[in-house]
């Protein structure tokens, strides 16, 4: 049975008004097509809908039983199609879940969580681990924001470069590779650490020293930076890191920070989003205020957190 949903606003209007003429009046058409319409009414739902008494016309039971509910109805459609109205953040209440990186995490999941609660103190944040590549939490819907270092292959996934990050070596105060200038001869020469989900012990550094005729022992992986960056303070392994995301990290561990000695490209930094999103002002709001939060790593003598 095919429905033409114009007829719930004629038959709203009808309702409202007790008559067809009023009715035209009140929807601007001309009173035989509201006839019409109380026609084809009549005949959807088996009923008269409105009876002649005398001079006027009444609601039969079921069009007074029904009233109340086509008004809503009617209501609720003009409010779902209505343009979107202003974002009131001191009223909003949802909940987002923002899926980065730990190392960004760390850096600015403090900074992003008071940011949003003082703009939208009704809004909660999840921040939840990043799994891989996998972007199908994002077409679901289950995640609002990601975080990657490449651009998404789906054409459905928005996304925004928001900065990009040198590659920094970490190593405990008395390293061997603290005296002196680091060499690539030397730094290939060390035992390393690596931070990878997949619990990966080769990545692009050693196909760049590879390319150069040098191997380099990564001898543990571990999933986060931190590990790798804890790793480093207690060992003499060698951790090599994204500056900015790991910089709070580091100083806090004591670590000292020396210059990659191996020409690299920065690693860029990008925000992903579903684009079901892209018109959401709540998610615009979200997307743009992380969106500063994190470039303010990047910008010089700022800190996340400040």
């Amino acid at each position: 049975m095919q429905l033409d949903l114009n007829l719930l606003t004629a038959l709203d209007a009808l309702l409202e008004e007790g008559s067809v003429a009023g009715a035209a009046a009140r929807l601007h058409v001309t009173a035989p097509a509201m006839s019409r319409s109380l026609g084809r009414i009549r005949k959807a739902t088996g009923d008269q809908i409105l009876v002649r008494t005398g001079r006027s016309m009444v609601p039969t039971t079921r069009a007074l039983a029904m009233h109340a509910q086509v008004h809503a109805l009617v209501q609720q459609a003009h409010q779902l199609l209505a343009a979107q109205q202003e974002l009131d953040l001191a009223a909003l209440d949802r909940v987002f879940t923002v899926r980065w990186h730990d190392a960004l995490t760390a850096a600015c999941g403090t900074a992003l969580i008071t940011a949003v609660r003082r703009q939208a103190p009704g809004v909660r944040l999840r921040l939840s681990a990043e799994p891989g590549t996998d972007d199908a939490e994002l077409r679901r819907g289950e995640v609002d924001l990601e975080s990657s270092t490449g651009a998404p292959a789906l054409p459905d996934i928005r996304h925004r470069l928001i900065g990009s990050d040198q590659l920094v070596v970490a190593v405990r105060p008395g390293h061997p590779l603290t005296e002196g200038p680091l060499s690539i001869e030397r730094y290939a020469a060390a035992e390393h650490v690596a931070a990878s989900r997949r619990g990966s012990l080769r990545g692009p550094i050693d196909d760049a020293l590879t390319a150069r005729g040098l191997e380099r022992r990564v001898v543990a992986a571990g999933p986060t930076a931190a590990f790798a960056l804890q790793l480093a303070l207690d060992t003499d392994l060698v951790a090599t890191l994204p500056d900015a995301v790991t910089r709070a990290a580091r100083d806090q561990l004591g670590l000292v920070t020396l210059p990659l000695p191996l020409p690299l490209p920065e690693v860029p930094l990008h925000l992903l989003w579903h684009q079901r999103y892209d018109d959401d002002r709540a998610h615009t709001w979200l997307r743009d205020l992380a969106t500063e939060t994190v470039q303010a790593l990047f910008a010089p003598s700022r800190a996340c957190d400040s």
